[in-house]
């Protein structure tokens, strides 16, 4: 069965089927992928505009998906956010990612989450041999996942979401299968005020490791991928300029915790030896497999640094009813090269909120670029006593 436009949509997702990428050179890229991809990218136009850091910003309705540890600090009874991310605008106008968070208060120092996540490949025609049409199908992915985060102290809490995941990308076409997988998120959260000289600050401290799973398997043979488990610190820092004004700056630092493809220079990449070496790492254990990523790197320790992704973004707020943001998102050129600009804005009134966002890549062939991505907030009954002994809502 040919399928003539399967190719194409494929392309625009690099280790969308989760199929290894190695290199034989340390000079050429050797990037590591995993199934479902999307699961990596920030589904909201707030951290969209901060760079993709969110592990330690001030929770919203979104914080279950960044770090369950930051539900127990939530500001609001009920909060929802709907969000749109176009994708490839400039080249098809029928695929996107559709997203949905939400928490709910359940106590003074506890809340649940509840996020869904939807990405739509548009629809793809079947040809046979003889360019015949055989139908269409429409490639999808989605996880829908749930949270629980409690406050441990005033200062300190943790969480934990239970996800399930589905892939369906080619409607069982040549031997494949649509892919399934349950995974859990584990968070921690630490917020205080500083007083630092004559300045007050507030400090937000985040860890979170996402999509701890069972490998994902497309075919019947057994060539399971594995999830982008990855780990996330960050941190984030508010500088109250006046009654009015505010400042925060947010970093965030990210690692896949999956097996890194090997190589060795001036050996192809079909060597017995590379593939049995391959194959052996793509055999390992969800544990073996984590402890092993801080040190599989073929090229060593420098090579472990680049896999290493970078997030920063410094939000502007006035009177807590207009935001303005710029961020960065850095990645290594050995390891996928997605370097870019953000921008954004925001606007809350009353219970209702929006977000906008603006992706400039360095690359035009990164499927966010000159994309506008939309949040919506809904949030219900403000609660200042969600923040123990504080008698406002950390502003990080």
């Amino acid at each position: 069965m040919n399928l003539t436009k399967l190719p194409l949509r494929f392309a625009l997702l690099p280790g969308l089927l989760a199929v290894a990428a190695t290199s034989h050179a340390q000079d050429l890229p050797n990037v590591i992928t995993t199934a479902v991809p999307i699961l990596t990218i920030s589904p909201d136009a707030r951290s969209a505009a901060l760079g993709e850091s969110g592990v330690a910003i001030s929770p919203d309705a979104n914080a279950g998906y960044y770090n369950p540890g930051k539900l127990g600090f939530v500001r609001y009874k009920y909060s929802f956010s709907p969000s749109y991310t176009p994708w490839q605008p400039g080249l098809t106008n029928d695929m996107g990612l559709a997203y949905l968070g939400s928490t709910f208060k359940i106590g003074e120092r506890s809340a649940l989450s509840a996020t869904l996540m939807y990405f739509d490949l548009g629809s793809i025609e079947f040809r046979d041999a003889n360019n015949n049409s055989n139908g269409t199908f429409n490639p999808k992915e989605y996880s829908f996942a749930v949270g629980y985060g409690l406050k441990l102290s005033d200062n300190f809490g943790v969480g934990i979401n239970a996800r399930y995941i589905r892939s369906n990308l080619t409607s069982g076409v040549v031997d494949t299968k649509p892919g399934n997988s349950v995974a859990v998120d584990l968070g921690a959260y630490y917020n205080t005020d500083l007083s630092i000289g004559a300045g007050q600050y507030n400090l937000g401290l985040g860890a979170a490791i996402s999509n701890i799973g069972n490998k994902m398997s497309y075919t019947e043979a057994d060539q399971p991928d594995f999830l982008p488990m990855n780990l996330k610190l960050g941190t984030a820092i508010t500088k109250e300029l006046d009654a009015y004004n505010k400042l925060t700056l947010s970093f965030d630092v990210n690692k896949l915790l999956v097996p890194t493809p090997y190589y060795e220079n001036g050996v192809a990449i079909n060597d017995p030896r590379i593939m049995a070496e391959n194959d052996k790492r793509a055999q390992k254990g969800v544990v073996s497999a984590m402890l092993g990523s801080f040190s599989d790197a073929p090229g060593g320790f420098s090579e472990e640094l680049k896999e290493i992704n970078l997030s920063t973004g410094l939000e502007y707020t006035y009177n807590d009813l207009l935001m303005a943001r710029v961020g960065y998102f850095y990645e290594n050129p050995k390891k996928g090269d997605r370097n870019y600009l953000s921008f954004g804005a925001g606007l809350r009134y009353n219970v209702l909120g929006v977000d906008a966002a603006y992706l400039v890549p360095n690359q035009q062939n990164n499927p966010l670029a000159n994309t506008i991505r939309i949040s919506l907030h809904f949030n219900v009954n403000a609660l200042e006593e969600a923040f123990g002994s504080s008698d406002v809502a950390p502003t990080n």
